[in-house]
Parts: structure tokens; sequence; C-alpha cells
């Protein structure tokens, strides 16, 4: 037997169809609750911090696997190699930093056509709320199309301002009626 015969046996080998030895199936995953990644993977999240908390809280026993796994790799000094991207690709996901902006709502009216308007929220992602939840919320009570429009803006279809006075605080405990501001009528942009 050749070098090339042993070569390529040991290929064949791998790359051989149907089930391995000393593997049980159908393989069982492990996903983590936090980023729905395998637990192999929550190391490349931007938020790793939060999946092993997560995983120390619900997986005690893969924690400590994983963290046994890491000690080692940082030993090695292989753990810096492995976060640092190569080449090509978008590399981790920077996680964007939420700046000290003052929490207010402003609610304003704004002219559609002539003898309909609509009603702009701004400022409630400053209260870490879901801007979705919120659209669909303020269509589900006012009965009218509601959507989010930028990246703080949410716009209800109707002129339903005064009534926002009520129900934002109605509905998300941590928001003050004296927070809430009222721009009046404005044109949109």
């Amino acid at each position: 037997m050749t070098n090339e015969d042993v070569g390529t046996n040991s290929v064949a080998n791998r790359l051989q169809v149907g089930p391995r030895e000393g593997v049980t199936y159908p393989i069982q995953m492990k996903y983590c609750g936090h980023c729905t990644m395998p637990i192999e993977y929550c190391e490349y999240y931007p938020e790793y911090e939060k999946c092993k908390d997560w995983l120390e809280r619900n997986m005690p026993d893969d924690f400590e696997r994983l963290k046994i796994e890491e000690e080692a790799a940082a030993a090695d000094g292989t753990d810096d190699d492995k976060k640092r991207q190569k080449r090509g690709g978008k590399g981790l996901l920077r996680v964007k930093k939420k700046e000290d902006v003052p929490k207010r709502i402003c609610v304003s009216r704004a002219a559609r056509g002539k003898k309909k308007s609509v009603t702009v929220v701004t400022g409630l992602s400053t209260f870490d709320i879901d801007l979705k939840v919120a659209a669909k919320f303020f269509g589900t009570k006012f009965a009218c199309g509601s959507s989010v429009t930028g990246d703080d803006e949410i716009v209800i279809q109707g002129d339903v301002k005064d009534d926002l006075f009520d129900v934002i605080p109605e509905k998300w405990a941590e928001i003050d009626e004296d927070v809430i501001e009222d721009l009046g009528d404005q044109k949109r942009t």
C-alpha cells in the first residue's frame, strides 16, 4: 500500500455516508434561552454575559463544561484568535450603548390630506417599551391603524392625542403623566 492509498482511505472514512459508530441518533441539540443559538455558539453572541447567566441558572452541568473549556482555552492563549475576525464577513455584532437621553414622550398631531390627521408618538423607547407591541396596543385600543415608522416613532391613524394622556400611564405604570408632552399640530417630514 502506498502513501496515496492511505490518504484516500482516511478521507473516505471521514466522508462516510450514513450513521457513524459511537454516535446516538437523533442528535439532541441544546439551545440557549437568551440568544436562541446552540450553546456552543453563545460565545460569538454580542451579549455573551447574559447567555452565561442564563446557562448558569437553567443548565448548570453544561455551564460547568463550557467554563472548563473556556479556562483551558485561556491557558493555551487561543481564546483571542477565536474571536478575532480573520477576513471577510461582518465580524462580531456590536451592541449599541444606550445614551443618557432624557425620558420624555412627545405626542403631536399631523395633518394627512384635508380633513384627516394622524397622531405621532415619540419617546416610548427611552422607557424600554417595545414599539411594535405598543403600536399593536394603540391599534386595538383605538380601533385604527397604527405602525412603527422610525427609530422611536409610532404613527396612529386618527386624532387620539387627548386620549393618549390617560391610556399611556394606564398601560405602562413606569410612565407618569407629567413626562408626556403635547407638541400640538405639526407637519410630518
